[in-house]
């Protein structure tokens, strides 16, 4: 598929597309802290938030980084720690 600038992506979500590779930071949840809201998950423009057996999980196949969802967590479970470490 060619896109082109202002193309409309049919499915309307990045998930058709892996982008997380550029990423400078990403977030990491603290289970420990996490009191399972689902705040995270509402907001991340990018749906790379999913629940599993009960617990939050970043897929950071789709996560750019961009840390609206450690902003938005009351509990501050989420950090954003440097890409790499």
């Amino acid at each position: 598929m060619k896109l082109t600038k202002g193309a409309v992506v049919e499915g309307g979500t990045s998930l058709n597309y892996k982008t997380g590779n550029w990423r400078d930071q990403r977030p990491e949840i603290d289970q420990k802290v996490c009191n399972q809201c689902g705040k995270c998950k509402d907001v991340c423009p990018d749906d790379a938030v999913h629940r599993n057996n009960e617990l939050y999980e970043i897929d950071y196949d789709f996560c750019k980084g961009c840390g609206i969802c450690a902003y938005e967590c009351k509990p501050e479970a989420i950090k954003l720690l440097p890409e790499g470490k």
